[in-house]
């Protein structure tokens, strides 16, 4: 074996040199970090100061205030929903907190903000009775007109005492009010807890506490009737399977009642330690009247799976689940972690209970050529409805019902031809999903998914990103992008890429070894997920109801429900006999509604096919009315 040559040894021992200053500089760091928290935790006020300047503040506002407003500031941890009205296009966020990386301080707000996606307009809404200023808070959305908001935490500005919230409060979608519920026996204080609805409950899991030395989790049920706005704990069986305790999970609501997925807990590591763990598992909750036969129901996983990841909490949309983005800690050394953040989208069919993955589809925009005739086809349908309504004699006299399909069919229109009223200022739209982070705000606003915000990490410090997309899910034709300020993390990326390199070569003289064991580790979850999605490429999209009828590929929801509405109508009828013609067709609308999206996926799988056969530009739909011969 060849000896090493001085050159070769003074190189090495500059390296050393180097190494052994950079440690030094480091070790220089950490000490004036602890000298400084020791100064901020005299400097620190005391927080019951702080929330009592608040509630004197708040009681400045006389009268419920909205003030048109650019947009709101950045903020982390909010909590956003879409409006329940019906015909009203609007997201309501309220809270959040935002830290100062400079002063190092921490800032909570109670601001609640609406914006109407038809008008593209900020409002801010301020009140005398408002919840005080938190973060995390629980937030959901009734179709009855109400969201109700609980608990969510509070610190000092240096984060050295913390306050969890244990109080409920009705936001009226309408008016804007606040209303705080008052009642002894309800869910504790908490954060990082779930909202889902159901009927007329609203449904309550989970959550945290942090209690300084160490963090409970916790995994209790709890029902808030808007009958009686009263909050109700579930008891199970004491055999029956339960979640375990978590927070930052998914609930959504289903038909029978929630599915819950993923979170987030600590279990313990040693006398004590604890250890952060990574939940995958999903459950149903099957609701009853009774709440005395609430159960739990566990689902197997079948097929495709996300890879691990928390803070992507789910969002409802017509059948199913959307997800986005979230990150996966990977335990590096005792002092710190290695994380990977994710920017992929995913949906999760709730009735077959399947992922898939999401993907954006670029593509020109079509010219659609509609017969002549078919301009009657609304008409027509219409006639074939009251038939089937006269033949088994439920026809009502209201002919409320005709004009507000009629006014639905309208939008579905407006909403698939008009694309030039809907991008009127013009934002810029990627191909490109938004940037990696965790614990975005995601709303469903119709068919538009709506990201604000997120969190995003590197090292000891938190980057909050002040952003704000919009995604259409029937087109996915990309990302238009309200607002995106990423500068910061972008430079942050690039002074953590040089370090990297530098460290690197200090390593290639001692651990080659060991980095090839970490970066197997750290890929390890990425390569699952790669395989999976391979399969899923060669798996269709199973069929729940294949007795419905199908959509056809390139078909709007429009022509669907115009081509197929007499069936879903005569489908409605045979599973309720005892209603009459107005809900009658409107359960057909939503039935037909609910079908095209059910299918979604696997029509665009068709679409992509074609497209690639023979670049599929116009669909043409036959007029059967008019006969002609093929030769």
């Amino acid at each position: 074996m060849a000896k090493k040559s001085k050159k070769d040894k003074e190189a090495k021992k500059a390296r050393a040199e180097l190494k052994n200053k950079k440690n030094q500089d480091k070790a220089d760091q950490k000490n004036k970090k602890k000298s400084k928290k020791l100064d901020d935790d005299e400097e620190d006020v005391d927080i019951d100061e702080i929330l009592e300047n608040y509630r004197k503040e708040q009681l400045q506002f006389h009268e419920i205030s909205v003030v048109p407003v650019e947009r709101p500031g950045p903020r982390s941890n909010c909590s956003m929903v879409a409006s329940p009205l019906r015909g009203k296009r609007e997201l309501i966020i309220f809270g959040g907190e935002n830290t100062d990386q400079t002063a190092g301080t921490t800032t909570f707000y109670n601001e609640l903000f609406t914006y109407n996606l038809d008008s593209d307009q900020w409002r801010k809404i301020t009140s005398q009775n408002s919840p005080m200023p938190r973060s995390s808070a629980a937030f959901a959305s009734h179709p009855s007109g109400v969201m109700l908001l609980h608990g969510g935490e509070f610190s000092s500005p240096k984060q050295n005492t913390f306050y969890h919230y244990s109080d409920s409060w009705l936001l009226d979608c309408d008016t804007k009010e606040w209303t705080k519920l008052d009642q002894k026996n309800g869910p504790s204080a908490r954060s990082g807890h779930r909202i889902a609805i159901w009927k007329n409950y609203f449904i309550l899991h989970g959550g945290f506490r942090d209690l300084g030395t160490s963090t409970t989790y916790l995994n209790d049920c709890w029902l808030l009737d808007i009958t009686t706005y009263k909050w109700k704990q579930v008891e199970f069986p004491p055999n029956h399977p339960v979640p375990d305790a978590r927070s930052g999970h998914s609930l959504i609501p289903s038909p029978e009642g929630a599915i819950l997925w993923g979170g987030y807990c600590k279990v313990k590591a040693g006398k004590g330690l604890q250890k952060g763990k990574t939940l995958t598992d999903c459950w149903y909750l099957k609701m009853k009247s009774d709440i005395s036969g609430v159960r739990w129901e566990r689902r197997k996983k079948q097929g495709f799976q996300p890879s691990p990841r928390v803070g992507c909490s789910m969002v409802h949309h017509k059948g199913r689940g959307i997800l986005f983005g979230g990150v996966y800690d990977y335990e590096e050394t005792e002092e710190g972690l290695n994380s990977e953040f994710f920017n992929d989208l995913f949906s999760y069919q709730i009735e077959t209970n399947r992922w898939f993955s999401v993907k954006l589809r670029p593509q020109k925009r079509k010219t659609v050529f509609t017969p002549k005739s078919s301009r009657n086809k609304d008409k027509e349908l219409e006639d074939i409805l009251n038939d089937i309504l006269q033949k088994a004699n439920i026809v009502d006299d209201s002919t409320e019902d005709s004009a507000q399909i009629e006014d639905e069919l309208r939008q579905l229109e407006k909403d698939e031809d008009s694309d030039e009223d809907e991008d009127r200022k013009e934002y810029p739209v990627t191909t490109q999903l938004p940037h990696a982070r965790f614990n975005a705000a995601t709303a469903v606003v119709d068919d538009t998914l709506c990201i604000f915000g997120g969190t995003w990490e590197q090292g000891e410090r938190d980057y909050s990103i002040n952003s704000f997309y919009n995604i259409d899910l029937n087109k996915l034709d990309g990302v238009k992008v309200i607002w995106e300020e990423i500068s910061e993390i972008e430079r942050a990326k690039e002074l953590g890429e040089e370090d990297e390199d530098d460290d690197e070569e200090d390593e290639d003289d001692e651990e080659d070894g060991s980095e090839d064991e970490l970066q197997d580790q750290m890929l390890n979850a990425e390569e699952s997920d790669e395989s999976d999605e391979e399969v899923e490429e060669d798996v269709e999209f199973p069929d729940p109801r294949p007795w419905l009828p199908h959509p056809k590929p390139f078909e709007a929801l429009r022509d669907f429900y115009v081509r197929t509405g007499g069936e879903f109508l005569q489908w409605a009828i045979s599973n309720d006999r005892y209603s009459k013609g107005k809900h009658l067709k409107h359960k057909s609308f939503e039935l037909c509604q609910e079908r095209w999206w059910e299918r979604r996926e696997q029509l665009r799988i068709e679409e992509d096919k074609l497209e690639e056969l023979g670049g599929v530009e116009n669909v043409i739909e036959r007029d059967t009315s008019v006969q002609t011969k093929r030769r």
